[in-house]
């Protein structure tokens, strides 16, 4: 984690930089300061430095050191199991459909919507509770 804050503080000052050349280069160019681009880009910056901020102090908060920080460490030691999966649901089919209806009915028509939502609904819920009844419960 301390090399990803460090990575953003790289682009905080990178982008800081850029923006306040771009600022002076279209300033010398036009004779007018462009105040999107500028502050767009130092915006960028900062966003890097709230980025930047929020990982360092979760790295100081935490103490502990990532693998990705340790000079030791092996490829397996970052692979966690993330969580489980079932190859065989039906429910996310389903749910990418409701959303499809959902996205149908804001071009369509919205009345499209309601059925979005109620089926939605129903998919979510059924993915959520799947392994707990019928055959695959526990």
């Amino acid at each position: 984690m301390k090399a990803n804050a460090n990575i953003f503080w790289i682009i905080f000052v990178f982008f800081v930089v850029v923006g306040a050349g771009y600022g002076l280069w279209t300033y010398y160019d036009t004779g007018v300061l462009e105040w999107a681009g500028t502050f767009g880009l130092v915006l960028v910056g900062v966003m890097g430095a709230l980025i930047a901020f929020y990982l360092a102090k979760v790295h100081r908060a935490q103490g502990g050191e990532l693998p990705e920080d340790r000079l030791d460490a092996n490829i397996d030691d970052g692979d966690p199991e993330v969580g489980f999966y079932s190859p065989w649901s039906w429910w996310p089919i389903l749910l990418a459909g409701s959303a499809a209806l959902m996205f149908l009915g804001l071009g369509a028509g919205f009345w499209i919507c309601f059925i979005a939502v109620a089926v939605g609904i129903v998919s979510l819920v059924g993915w959520v509770y799947e392994y707990y009844r019928g055959l695959f419960a526990r």
